[in-house]
């Protein structure tokens, strides 16, 4: 601040001079003192607007220590306005997408909810399913009802019992189901109501492309639940020492969720199904639940290296 402060102790100077040239034109003459001090005055006004003109806004003086010499620099330029370049659209009203988006997104969000709420109509839930039942002879059971489009056998971890979601091609295959309420199917009777979900459809890419990949299916199950402290040997050594010999698994998770999910393929069917009784078990420190996967575990694919 060396500069402010010369400037002031200048001001000052000049200031005392023209004070005392004031009081000796005072006792002189008296018309001198009336014309002569407006003169003096009128001169250090100017001279001291002259000395701030000079003045370089950029010295580090008007700068804290925490600006560099960028900033300064930056701050020079961003005063002068950048020109807009226009282009000849500009003449013509733009449309708002924003309104257009937003209300393409409501349609699609009305569709969707239409879809679900016609998927859970031709849904049935059927619970008290025997351990031993599987999908395919569940879905027979209902095929006389109409065409079965989905049949999702899933594991009950409070019940040794199974439940499933059979999904018909119509609202009338849904309805006739109900019927069948009571039927024994393994050593249990089976309970029919009416779904209040629907079906998550899997990613037709997983599933099974030959006789081989469903044949697989039939020794894989699906858990979830897994607890993320979990290692992939563990959940291996999970299911070994209670069902048989694990030959393939995936163990499978994101930053987003809390939980894992598995895909656990045994070296024989009968495991797949044992593997079904240990929902419900802690793995960790979470109840795994098991059912049977529609996907099979495939080999992963080795990509060859780069040369």
């Amino acid at each position: 601040m060396a500069a402010v402060a010369e400037i002031t102790s200048e001001a000052a100077v000049a200031s005392n001079n023209t004070t005392a040239a004031a009081n000796k034109n005072d006792n002189n003459n008296n018309l001198d003192s009336e014309t002569k001090p407006t003169s003096e005055s009128e001169f250090t006004v100017q001279k001291l607007v002259d000395m701030f003109t000079k003045l370089n806004p950029l010295a580090k003086e008007f700068f804290p220590s925490s600006y560099s010499k960028n900033n300064r620099n930056e701050l020079h330029f961003n005063n002068f306005a950048v020109p807009v370049k226009q282009s000849a659209n500009d003449n013509f009203p733009k449309r708002k997408r924003n309104n257009f988006n937003q209300g393409r997104r409501k349609l699609n969000g009305r569709a969707y909810r239409a879809q679900q709420e016609d998927s859970i109509r031709r849904t049935v839930y059927v619970s008290d399913i025997d351990q031993h039942v599987t999908e395919e002879r569940l879905a027979g059971l209902f095929s006389g009802c109409g065409q079965v489009v989905d049949c999702r056998v899933c594991g009950d971890p409070h019940s040794v019992l199974r439940f499933a979601f059979v999904e018909f091609a119509d609202e009338q295959g849904a309805r006739a189901a109900l019927n069948l309420g009571g039927t024994m199917l393994g050593y249990y009777p089976v309970r029919v109501l009416p779904s209040k979900t629907a079906i998550l459809p899997v990613n037709p890419t997983f599933l099974p492309r030959s006789e081989d990949e469903r044949e697989m299916c039939t020794r894989t199950v699906y858990c979830t639940n897994i607890d993320k402290k979990v290692s992939q040997a563990e959940v291996k050594n999970f299911f070994e020492s209670i069902c048989g010999e694990v030959t393939r698994l995936r163990l499978l998770g994101d930053h987003v969720h809390s939980t894992r999910i598995a895909f656990v393929e045994f070296a024989m069917a009968e495991s797949a199904i044992v593997a079904l009784n240990c929902s419900g078990m802690a793995l960790g420190s979470q109840p795994v639940r098991v059912s049977p996967s529609k996907t099979p575990v495939r080999p992963r694919v080795t990509r060859p290296a780069m040369h």
